[in-house]
């Protein structure tokens, strides 16, 4: 059996990081032969199959032809008279279009190893405008090789473009577009991929109401870079040093929607964008069918983040507010989350990003203090019905004045 690890087990290899999941391409074989030597099958559109003892995946060396709109319109032909050399032409990108054989020669035929080197992101061959898809995943490669220093070559960025305005990108379906956002704001450095996505024209196509943010001011003073797409941005770039979570990376992505729907004649003035940015962040995530955990908090993120920001500032009984409208007591982890979405928002301002956020310690601890409230002690004392959560928020407002003054005196 003929067998070649493939794709981005190759080229990580090469690049000396560490590899995770091993694909393999076989060449010469059929479904019953690959079943007769214990192989599980798995694939639906394509021979797919599952190693006995590995269980990595093996599939049959394949072609595709396009006959359709979108991504999945493609004649696929898995027979033994395709080669290895015709299964790697069909890949998006050369640095994904290597292979080696069973004694670790190298099989490079489109010099993705040159590209390498080079730091390219460059298509393997005229077929890559067949399938838009490509246009996110090349985004998502820039994304997570830009720590490289890998750039898109300009032809295949030209591609790209030309794809987003033939309108190829209108067929893909929400939950690619999300799995490959997802994935791309978990990377290193997920700004990359909206920038590429705005650069060619393709964030205005499945996220208008991120890509209007560019030119759209900010008080100088509070935002020194004063574009809200450049601050965006950055609180992306902080985000992503502080937090490996999807659902707060996806808040800070989204937090400030609502400065988009302010009336231009109070720029630089953003007056109620929190409560402005709801309708935007649903739209979004409607759109792109975002999970509900990363839909509530980002809602919540825009909701309250000034609040956060001037919490050394709130009365007592506005942070017990906060507390109560963000359901900290039932779902503290998530109110912790809200908080480090704060944190990345205000370090993600030109020149401010090393400064010190006393708010979300504050904010942490003062919900900690509120929340050793005994209730059981207030209904022993003879409270009863509505009266119970009457002396249950006083107590806590109590506790939180207490606990800022000695706060503040630190």
């Amino acid at each position: 059996m003929k067998c070649y690890l493939v794709g981005g087990a190759v080229r990580d290899q090469l690049l000396g990081r560490e590899v995770h999941d091993k694909d393999w391409v076989v060449v010469g074989e059929t479904v019953d032969s690959m079943l007769a030597a214990g192989f599980t099958q798995v694939g639906n559109d394509f021979p797919v199959f599952l190693h006995p003892k590995t269980k990595e995946e093996y599939a049959l060396a394949r072609t595709e032809r396009k006959n359709g709109k979108g991504y999945t319109g493609f004649d696929v032909d898995s027979s033994v008279e395709v080669t290895l050399e015709e299964d790697l032409q069909r890949r998006d990108l050369t640095i994904n279009a290597m292979a080696l054989d069973q004694q670790q020669e190298l099989i490079d035929p489109f010099n993705g190893q040159n590209d390498l080197q080079t730091r390219q992101l460059r298509h393997v061959s005229p077929a890559f405008p067949e399938d838009p898809l490509r246009v996110l995943r090349v985004a998502r490669f820039a994304a997570r090789y830009h720590p490289y220093g890998f750039k898109i070559a300009p032809e295949t960025m030209t591609l790209m473009k030309a794809m987003v305005s033939e309108g190829e990108l209108d067929h893909l379906i929400p939950e690619r577009v999300w799995k490959e956002t997802s994935r791309a704001l978990l990377e290193d450095t997920p700004d990359i991929y909206f920038e590429v996505l705005r650069e060619c024209g393709a964030l205005k196509v499945w996220f208008p109401e991120l890509d209007v943010l560019w030119g759209i001011p900010n008080p100088v003073q509070w935002h020194p870079e004063i574009d809200t797409g450049i601050h965006t941005m950055m609180v992306v770039q902080q985000v992503a040093k502080i937090s490996d979570n999807l659902a707060v990376r996806y808040a800070a992505l989204v937090h400030d929607l609502g400065k988009a729907l302010t009336d231009p004649v109070q720029w630089p003035s953003h007056r109620e964008h929190e409560e402005l940015g709801v309708a935007p962040i649903q739209a979004l995530s409607d759109r792109l069918k975002v999970p509900n955990d990363c839909k509530e908090l980002a809602i919540m993120t825009s909701e309250y983040h000034t609040h956060i920001h001037r919490a050394l500032e709130l009365r007592a009984a506005t942070v017990l507010k906060v507390f109560n409208r963000c359901d900290a007591w039932r779902k503290p982890q998530r109110f912790k989350d809200l908080l480090t979405a704060c944190i990345a928002d205000a370090k993600g301002r030109l020149g401010l990003e090393d400064r010190s956020y006393p708010q979300a310690d504050f904010m942490w601890k003062a919900y900690e203090v509120a929340n050793k409230v005994d209730v059981k002690s207030i209904i022993q004392a003879g409270a009863e019905g509505k009266n119970i959560k009457l002396r249950l928020d006083e107590q806590r407002i109590n506790a939180i004045k207490t606990f800022k003054q000695s706060y503040v005196a630190l």
